[in-house]
């Protein structure tokens, strides 16, 4: 297989998200679903697929970059191996009864390609070829508190299969879950191949998200705005009492600091902001109106007045 850095088009130094992006960006140009009956779109997306397998695990791409596996994710063979494990007379690989200078090849072979690497029955085909099943790759709509609460997600695979998988607390949109195990059968015996589920988080009725931080709007009352106050407010782990201060109007911005969504990276939360906005009740109220009839203070000011400057 080719080097899997090369396969996604991406340097050695590239960070996880990058690998994330570049193979998301492959897997769409050469899903076999969008490209029926091309064996070579087919070939190349069981070749991303394993270079993506390899480089998103961190401890596979550690083992890579140190020479330990190769790009299919195989044990490689100690440096020396044929000097250190066959060099020597009646050693390990030493065959009784035979000439005192030949060793088993075929002793050496098994355990290179046999317990190394899986060969022959139960491993890989004839050839040394991987008959692992195909990847496959699905998209999933979630909503948004499931993403932002984690919980699961009942899916119905091609197949027939039923799936409930668990959304991960903090997932969010264009995210890829790895389903182990539940991509294309494999041949001859060998393991099915993984499906990798895109996370498509459907919009909310108010909340929307910046990052990790959610911003919401807030109707508040005349008085309440006017006299402060503790208020209601949703946030995705459930409501909290807010305190609104004295003499707050419409677009002023509150924190509610560790309310927002979980960065799964760092384990950190974000905020939530809560932008408030002075409603007035739906039916006339008689003495409200009195009162700011006789308001003088509330003639007095003339809140668009520095609009006049840009027109």
């Amino acid at each position: 297989m080719t080097d899997p850095y090369s396969v996604l088009g991406v340097p050695r130094t590239a960070s996880e998200d990058d690998i994330r992006k570049a193979f998301r960006q492959l897997a769409k140009k050469h899903h076999p679903d969008l490209n029926p009956g091309d064996k070579a779109a087919e070939a190349k997306f069981k070749e991303i697929s394993q270079a993506n397998d390899l480089l998103s695990d961190p401890e596979k791409r550690r083992r890579f970059d140190a020479g330990e596996i190769d790009a299919t994710g195989q044990e490689m063979p100690p440096r020396g191996f044929y000097r250190d494990q066959a060099g020597g007379f009646g050693g390990k690989y030493e065959r009784a009864g035979a000439h005192d200078s030949f060793v088993d090849m075929g002793g050496i072979f098994s355990e290179m390609f046999g317990e190394r690497r899986g060969f022959g029955a139960g491993g890989h085909g004839a050839g040394g070829f991987d008959m692992s099943g195909m990847p496959v790759t699905y998209s999933l709509r979630v909503p948004f508190l499931v993403a932002a609460r984690g919980g699961k997600q009942r899916v119905d695979l091609p197949d027939g299969k039923t799936l409930d998988i668990d959304i991960p607390e903090g997932m969010g949109d264009g995210q890829t879950l790895r389903l182990k195990g539940q991509g294309m059968p494999g041949s001859q015996g060998r393991p099915a191949g993984d499906a990798y589920v895109e996370i498509r988080v459907e919009p909310h009725a108010f909340f929307q998200t910046r990052d990790n931080d959610i911003h919401v709007e807030l109707p508040v009352t005349l008085t309440e705005a006017t006299l402060g106050g503790k208020v209601r407010v949703p946030t995705v782990g459930g409501p909290v009492m807010l305190n609104v201060p004295a003499g707050s109007n419409t677009g002023t911005s509150l924190r509610l600091k560790g309310r927002g969504l979980l960065d799964r990276k760092s384990g950190q939360r974000g905020d939530q902001y809560v932008k408030l906005k002075v409603v007035l009740p739906e039916e006339p109220d008689g003495k409200l109106k009195e009162f700011l009839e006789g308001w003088e203070a509330g003639k007095a000011y003339d809140p668009r007045k520095e609009m006049e400057q840009f027109t």
